[in-house]
C-alpha cells in the first residue's frame, strides 16, 4: 500500500534499504517502567530517546496533576494507565482538521500460507485482542520482516480509539511498542501534513547513519507540529516579522 512506502522514507531516509542492522535494532524496544524508580521510563540504546522523552513528560504531567501522595511509587496497573493516557493524549494532539481518523499501527497476525507485505487496513469493529508478551519474542525480526507485518486499524471517534490504545498495552510494552506508537502518531497525523511541516523535506525523522531522532520528530511530539523551530508567538528581528522568514511556524502556549 502507498502509505508504507511514502512513511518508511519519511522516518528512515531514501536510502532505507542499506540501512545498518544496528540502527534499526536501537530502536527495537517497547515502553519499560524501571524497576528503581517506578513511574521512569528506561532506554535501553542510544535513538529512541526522541520518542521516549515526550511520552515521559506527557506521563509525568498526568501523574502530577492527578490525587496521589506517592508519585514516585505506582503498581503495574497504574503504570499501564499512565502510559496509555500519555500516548493517548499525544496521538489526540497531532491529530488535526485534515486528518482523516485516528490510526495505530499494530501487529497482523500471520498467515501460515501466505504473508502479506502491504500495511492493510481494517475498520474499528475489527478484532482488539490483546497481543500477548511473547509475540514479538518469538524470532528476531529485522528491518524488512518488521514492515512486512505492520497492520493498520482507524478510528472514526475518539472513544473507540482510546478504548484500543487501552486493549493493546502489552504491545506499547514490547519489544517493537515504541516504533509501533510512532507510526500511529505519523499515520493519524498524516503522511503529507508532516511532510508540509519539516523544514527540510529531505531530513528523515530518524538519522539513518547515527540513528538518533530529529527536532522535527520531537517537536511533533511535543506540540503537534513536525517544525524545525518553534517561537512562543509572534517575534521582529531586525524590522522583520515572523512570515517574512522562510521558516517552520507553530504557536506554542
Amino acid at each position: 500500500m502507498a502509505e508504507l512506502e511514502q512513511m518508511i522514507p519519511l522516518v528512515w531516509g531514501k536510502t532505507s534499504q542499506g540501512l545498518a542492522d544496528t540502527i534499526f535494532c536501537r530502536w527495537t524496544q517497547g515502553f519499560v517502567f524501571s524497576d528503581s524508580e517506578s513511574t521512569a521510563l528506561e532506554q535501553f540504546e542510544g535513538g529512541p530517546c526522541a520518542v521516549i522523552a515526550p511520552v515521559q513528560a506527557f506521563l509525568l504531567k498526568k501523574l502530577f496533576t492527578c490525587e496521589k501522595s506517592t508519585w514516585r511509587q505506582s503498581q503495574e496497573e497504574e503504570q499501564k494507565n499512565l502510559l496509555c493516557h500519555a500516548l493517548c493524549e499525544i496521538l489526540e494532539m497531532i491529530c488535526s482538521d485534515q486528518s482523516e481518523s485516528y490510526c495505530l499501527a499494530t501487529w497482523q497476525r500471520e498467515n501460515p500460507v501466505e504473508e502479506t507485505t502491504t500495511i492493510s487496513e481494517s475498520s474499528a469493529e475489527s478484532s482488539h485482542q490483546e497481543e500477548q508478551s511473547s509475540a514479538l519474542a518469538v524470532e528476531e525480526f529485522g528491518f524488512e520482516r518488521f514492515h512486512a507485518l505492520i497492520h493498520k486499524r482507524a478510528y472514526a471517534n475518539f472513544s473507540d480509539f482510546k478504548d484500543a490504545v487501552w486493549n493493546h498495552h502489552a504491545m506499547w510494552a514490547n519489544k517493537f511498542g515504541v516504533l509501533l506508537f510512532l507510526y500511529s502518531v505519523i499515520l493519524t497525523k498524516g503522511i503529507e501534513n508532516i511532510k508540509n511541516e519539516i523544514e527540510d523535506s529531505a531530513e528523515p525523522l530518524i538519522d539513518p547513519v547515527y540513528g538518533h531522532g530529529s527536532q522535527s520528530l520531537i517537536n511533533l511530539l511535543l506540540t503537534g507540529f513536525a517544525v524545525s523551530n518553534v517561537w512562543d508567538g509572534d517575534r521582529e528581528c531586525s524590522g522583520m516579522s515572523k512570515c517574512e522568514f522562510d521558516l517552520p511556524y507553530s504557536n506554542v502556549e
